[in-house]
């Protein structure tokens, strides 16, 4: 979508989910260097709140954007930021995540998008937002 189709208040729901797999969780936290137990280490998760490996916070964001996409940077200029992240509750491998966004403001080409994405029980997981040059119709002011 170009800049002047994006209404300020709507809500999309992104049509494509992706199942969180132990090579998106471990593998690019390994990348990173990202070497938190949580990330690694089932053993020492074992009797802890969260009885499972964790997926890394960056594959979250970066998964949740990436369905967001489709829909929110077929037209995009240039990311301009991605402000107020909040890693809602924990995802693991397995894990199928969602993605929602509201357009939450519209100035000089700029779209302002809240991005939020859920698991399968659809449990708030991450919510954040992406500010957005983005390229206008044709012929329009």
């Amino acid at each position: 979508m170009h800049y002047e189709e994006f209404t300020v208040g709507d809500v999309y729901r992104h049509a494509r989910g992706k199942t969180v797999t132990e090579m998106d969780g471990v593998g690019i936290a390994n990348m990173v260097m990202n070497t938190a137990q949580a990330h690694f280490n089932a053993h020492a998760r074992q009797g802890s709140a969260f009885p499972h490996v964790l997926v890394f916070g960056g594959v979250t964001i970066s998964m949740v954007i990436g369905l967001t996409t489709q829909d929110t940077a077929e037209h995009a200029l240039a990311e301009l930021g991605l402000d107020k992240i909040r890693l809602k509750a924990p995802v693991t491998h397995g894990d199928t995540l969602y993605a929602y966004t509201e357009v939450l403001s519209k100035e000089d080409g700029v779209v302002t998008f809240k991005h939020w994405g859920v698991n399968q029980d659809d449990v708030v997981v991450f919510e954040g937002e992406r500010r957005v040059l983005m390229r206008r119709l044709a012929g329009a002011r």
